[in-house]
């Protein structure tokens, strides 16, 4: 997860420096690539804890929670994002 956020945060800086020295007409290729891969991280860690949680946590007592689902809901959104940057072109 620390991964994803690094990525995402590598993707937004990114974005800005492509924003300003892009040429018109041109992909954000390396925005969405590190947004994807911000995605696949979060997909990873979540599917890790997934299968772990029960070695854990060894009271049953203990729920996912909601971070788990955000995570989980995030994992389709970061992809997303990521395929429309590299979809997006740069208008003037």
């Amino acid at each position: 997860m620390i991964l994803s956020i690094i990525f995402s945060v590598l993707s937004l800086f990114l974005f800005f420096c492509q924003l300003f020295t892009l040429t018109k007409g041109g992909r954000f290729y390396i925005t969405g690539i590190f947004q994807i891969l911000a995605g696949l991280c979060v997909m990873s860690a979540t599917s890790i804890y997934t299968v772990r949680h029960s070695e854990w946590h060894l009271d049953s007592a203990y729920s996912y929670g909601f971070a788990y689902i955000l995570a989980w809901v995030a994992f389709p959104l970061a992809l997303l994002s990521g395929v429309i940057y590299v979809i997006l072109r740069k208008r003037e």
